[in-house]
């Protein structure tokens, strides 16, 4: 699609009432117009050093006020009553993307899509994903659909609809761990497959003794229970080789890649699996 430049205007330099007025306005109609875009974020083993997963990232190319991110849509999208719609798109487009690399070749991965809280709580949350399954034929067990620890405070209704999703095949994962305030005794019972530490744990990491210990507390809790860990936010070889050192085995963030867009992620792919990160600082 052509476009001129020249008449999109930086997001930062829009005054913030009417840059909030505008999306108000603009997001009901951003999947009609097919102004969202998903962007995609490497989950590298630690130990080999290849891409074994990836994360889907919602943004949304407005054509006035350019890319817009996750932290401005959500909230207007949750106002609105249009973040189940928005959330469902993601998945549907994630899972359809993860097949065409996988029909073209590619090694297959795990995507990973973030729920809301209200396509979480939604009641056709697990018969839109079973749908999402049968119409882009991926396999269920190459995605993961990533909660925070903020939507389980109801126990018993978590613990349902974690059933009823794990019963299709997917896995599941606990985003944004150690955050939050959920009873740990609670954990054992979801029936969960991954604890992800939050980057505010890492990014830090070297300089601070109690992200240290937090992050290595985090680490030994997902072995004794069974559960994969992922860290996000690596930056440094020196995030890289401590999480490493402390067996932490999946890891995401700018030290392999940015999010990028589907056309360059398998260059991304290729970039980090040369190794070549490793000699950064």
């Amino acid at each position: 699609m052509n476009e001129n430049i020249s008449e999109k205007t930086h997001w930062h330099l829009i005054d913030k009432t009417k840059r909030n007025s505008k999306l108000y306005t603009d997001l009901p109609k951003a999947i009609e117009r097919e102004e969202l875009r998903l962007h995609y974020q490497p989950k590298v083993d630690l130990v080999t050093g290849k891409v074994i997963g990836v994360e889907a990232l919602v943004r949304w190319e407005h054509p006035k006020l350019g890319l817009i991110y996750p932290n401005d849509i959500i909230p207007v999208a949750e106002e609105l009553g249009e973040i189940t719609s928005i959330g469902n798109w993601v998945i549907h487009q994630a899972c359809l993307q993860n097949k065409k690399w996988q029909d073209n070749g590619y090694s297959p991965m795990i995507m990973s899509v973030n729920l809301s809280m209200q396509q979480f709580t939604s009641d056709d949350l697990v018969a839109t994903v079973k749908k999402v399954l049968n119409d882009t034929l991926l396999p269920a067990h190459y995605l993961e659909l990533e909660i925070t620890e903020s939507m389980t405070a109801n126990v018993p209704a978590t613990i349902h609809t974690l059933k009823r999703l794990k019963s299709l095949g997917i896995k599941i994962s606990v985003d944004d761990f150690g955050t939050g305030y959920s009873n740990l005794a609670h954990l054992k019972n979801f029936p969960v497959d991954v604890l992800k530490i939050d980057q505010s744990f890492i990014k830090d990491l070297i300089q601070n003794p109690i992200d240290q210990a937090i992050v290595k507390t985090i680490i030994h809790l997902a072995s004794d229970l069974n559960l994969e860990v992922v860290a996000e936010g690596i930056e440094t070889s020196d995030h890289y080789l401590f999480l490493k050192e402390h067996k932490c085995l999946i890891g995401q963030g700018y030290l392999f890649s940015k999010p990028v867009e589907s056309h360059t992620f398998i260059e991304r792919v290729h970039y980090i699996e040369s190794g070549e990160y490793r000699n950064l600082k």
